[in-house]
């Protein structure tokens, strides 16, 4: 399993990259401007340097028409480096864009998938990861673990090196949802991660351990 993180703040990044096994992080242009008017490619270099080389970093493109992708890529490219996972629609434009790419060595994220169709097109082009949009999905009537569970089910069948990297979450139980149909990766918002360790429970039995301890061996370990 892995996990990635869905924002562009520094700090954010810095916090959970020290308490995460984290895999990498994701962006879009609705993530940086949240930010604010910041240098996106600056803060991408930021980011790297937070996480490490070994993590990917996933960007997206902009421009919605093939030629308009295949420049939006090699300028993230060129600003981001080889190892960056260039962030591409699942339309009609952007998977003829994926395939091309593909052919040229980038790193391909399929994004903005709905519908398995679209997971189904975005493998067979050679996609590294598939972006299905879990919270979306559900505001619109679809069963995102159906589809999440038969994209899982193609790439199992036909040994591809595809992933899914579900993402739009609003909460934990969808994030153990997506990877209990056979979600290979999520990337979530630090509120989602945040929530996962909210319950007070937790909180109450650690308390309880260590007044256990003290009363028993009259002060803490160390």
């Amino acid at each position: 399993m892995e996990y990635m993180l869905d924002t562009l703040n520094l700090d954010e990044i810095k916090k959970w990259s020290r308490i995460l096994p984290l895999a990498g992080v994701t962006s879009n242009p609705t993530i940086a401007k949240k930010e604010g008017a910041i240098d996106f490619f600056e803060r991408i270099r930021e980011v790297r340097a937070i996480i490490g080389d070994e993590a990917s970093i996933h960007v997206q493109v902009v421009a919605q028409d093939y030629d308009g992708i295949l420049k939006d890529a090699e300028e993230i490219r060129k600003h981001c480096g080889d190892s960056i996972y260039v962030k591409v629609p699942v339309t009609k434009e952007g998977l003829a864009a994926i395939k091309t790419l593909k052919a040229e060595g980038y790193h391909i994220t399929a994004t903005a998938i709905y519908t398995t169709f679209q997971g189904l097109l975005a493998i067979a082009a050679g996609a590294d990861y598939l972006a299905p949009y879990y919270n979306r999905m559900e505001n619109l009537n679809i069963d995102p673990a159906i589809v999440i569970g038969q994209l899982a089910e193609a790439i199992d069948r036909d040994f591809s090196e595809s992933k899914i990297l579900a993402a739009s979450f609003k909460n934990v139980g969808q994030v153990n949802q997506a990877f209990a149909q056979g979600a290979q990766a999520i990337t979530a918002g630090p509120d989602v991660f945040e929530a996962g360790f909210a319950m007070p429970s937790i909180q109450k039995a650690v308390d309880d351990f260590g007044k256990d301890w003290v009363d028993n061996y009259g002060k803490e370990m160390i």
